[in-house]
């Protein structure tokens, strides 16, 4: 299903590269004249960054891996260990690499000039290394920037031309044979398209997943024979045809180029996603700025508010909304790229789920704080924040669960517990609940309320936006309580650089027994410290009426009321700071 969904995005696409062939980001190009001596080495860079290139079509690369990798060149472009046999390090295994490398290219070069004998631009090539010119390239002041980019990849340019000499209509050929692996290929029925046709061995290499292009079907059965079935081997475990392999990686490796509209990524996982029809193109885009991490929270704000209007116009009924769309969740593994998850749906339901995801996040905020928070920023306020990582350390969140997150988003059903466990924790760790812990908080019940309400013959209601005075929880009436102590607090001492949150926040949220009849003794100096009486009676009187749902302190709380206890806190200490009350003093924060 995946690999059809690839190939018909291909075949749907008119920005997709021919069969055989491929965009290919080539920073550097290598001026020649048609006597093959060196004129310049040209750059192709955009800006700063080594993706800042304008892709070039060209042959599709070879697929080449292991020992023997160095005799595959690809046909006149490659990395400068092939184009110029220049090694990667100064160390001798490099060096030698590089000579084979560059050794295995001038034949390849000689070959095709032998089989193009008419073409300007080959027999140009073929000078420039006979006559020894491309020793000049590294003279060049591009060079130094040149091999700062680790596997520059170069290619051939007349001078005075405009087209790349690989680009020349006399050799359309060069990619016909781009990515075949040696041997007879084996004929048998494609998985894809349901046709008898020459099955690909080894699939090719898809970029930004892993550090380095890896493939997204690969089988080892060399180190694994259990896989090597009646016999089959590698491809031929699940059968694939060259041509649609070609689609299906040609697709993927559009969908994850670098400024891509149509990926995010988040920690290690990256999810691309398209939709079915062409005319519904303009719907990939947004899907980034809703859950990506926009430059512009504005706009992003905008744009969600647009999604919810566009729902209310029925722009997703009819017709239009039971086309599909396809969401795919990508991750590294080891020399593999695993599949996080696989989602498909229409784009009514799309809609639908993520107006329930904002939702369901939606909680009393400060003017400052972000109305649609990212998938990234929501993740990373349950992480550990480093110098290096203030906003969360992703990486150290369990693999798969951005993918189950992101999973439940769409899907609308209850999000992981690792998610609410790693929230609950991070409020006990910093002693502080921020606005995206309690929308992370809130969302985690609120799912899991919603999904235990379908069987229940006494549904549970679930936690509001703003504070409720009538939440029953025991846990939420708690983290009231402890919020209205620590106002009680503030106000006796105006200016304390610490306050009961500092010192109890994790005991009263975990084992309140333990901690509420000390608070509650302490309150009484505290009330009689605030010097307008008024507030003092409002105030204990507010304590008051909050203890009356309580009863008895419990000894612990489990997860779920830690949780409640967080948003009882979070929604109390908004309500202080938002309430219209001529007694109130607006001052602090949260």
């Amino acid at each position: 299903m995946i690999l059809q969904a690839l190939v018909d995005y291909y075949d749907r696409s008119d920005e997709m590269a021919p069969d055989g062939w491929e965009w290919k980001r080539i920073p550097y190009i290598v001026e020649i004249k048609r006597d093959g001596s060196f004129v310049q080495l040209s750059s192709q860079r955009t800006g700063k960054k080594s993706s800042d290139v304008t892709a070039s079509l060209v042959p599709k690369a070879e697929i080449r891996s292991g020992t023997r990798a160095h005799e595959h060149p690809n046909a006149l472009w490659d990395h400068f260990g092939f184009v110029l046999g220049h090694a990667k390090t100064d160390e001798h295994k490099d060096i030698e690499t590089a000579r084979k490398q560059f050794e295995a290219f001038t034949t390849r070069v000689k070959s095709m000039t032998l089989q193009h004998p008419a073409s300007v631009g080959l027999a140009a090539i073929n000078q420039f290394y006979e006559r020894g010119e491309y020793s000049r390239v590294l003279q060049d002041p591009n060079w130094p920037d040149c091999i700062k980019i680790a596997g520059c990849n170069l290619t051939f340019r007349l001078a005075g031309e405009i087209d790349l000499v690989l680009q020349d209509p006399t050799l359309t050929s060069l990619a016909s044979s781009s990515g075949v692996v040696a041997g007879d290929a084996h004929v048998g029925v494609c998985l894809v398209s349901g046709d008898s046709q020459p099955i690909q061995q080894l699939h090719f290499p898809i970029g930004g997943v892993c550090e380095k292009p890896a493939p997204l079907s690969a089988i080892n059965d060399q180190s694994n024979p259990a896989f090597s079935s009646f016999g089959k081997h590698q491809g031929q475990n699940f059968p694939v045809g060259q041509s649609a392999v070609f689609r299906y990686s040609t697709a993927l490796n559009h969908l994850l180029r670098p400024n891509s509209r149509q990926r995010i990524r988040v920690g290690d996982e990256t999810a691309v996603f398209w939709a079915q029809r062409q005319e519904d193109a303009d719907v990939e885009p947004w899907f980034t700025d809703l859950f990506g991490e926009a430059d512009d929270p504005d706009a992003r704000t905008e744009k969600v508010r647009a999604l919810f209007e566009s729902i209310k116009a029925g722009r997703f009924d009819g017709a239009r909304g039971e086309n599909k769309f396809f969401v795919l969740g990508l991750a590294p593994n080891a020399a593999r790229i695993a599949i996080r998850f696989w989602h498909v749906s229409t784009l009514a339901d799309i809609a639908q789920q993520t107006s329930q995801w904002f939702d369901d996040l939606r909680i009393d905020r400060s003017p400052k704080d972000r109305e649609f928070p990212s998938l990234k920023a929501l993740l990373g306020s349950v992480c550990l924040a480093t110098k290096e990582r203030p906003n969360g350390d992703i990486d150290k969140l369990p693999p798969a669960l951005v993918g189950d997150v992101m999973r439940a988003a769409l899907t609308g059903s209850a999000l992981p517990t690792a998610f609410f466990f790693a929230a609950v924790q991070r409020c006990r760790a910093e002693q502080r609940v921020t606005y995206l812990r309690a929308a992370v908080l809130k969302a985690c019940i609120n799912r899991s309320i919603r999904h235990a309400n379908r069987t229940s013959t006494n549904p549970e209601k679930e936690i509001t936006e703003v504070l409720d005075t009538s939440n029953p929880s025991v846990g939420y009436r708690l983290g009231r309580l402890f919020a209205a102590l620590e106002r009680t607090q503030e106000e006796a001492s105006p200016g304390l650089n610490a306050t009961i949150r500092d010192r109890y926040y994790g005991a009263a949220s975990s084992t309140p027994v333990a901690v509420f009849t000390t608070l509650l003794r302490l309150k009484n100096h505290h009330l009689a410290k605030i010097g307008n009486k008024g507030r003092a009676v409002n105030l204990e009187k507010l304590m008051g009426e909050i203890v009356d749902g309580i009863g008895d302190f419990p000894p612990h709380m489990p997860l779920q009321e830690q949780g409640r206890f967080a948003l009882g806190y979070y929604h109390q200490r908004q309500a202080f700071f938002t309430k219209n009350d001529p007694d109130q003093t607006n001052q602090g924060g949260n």
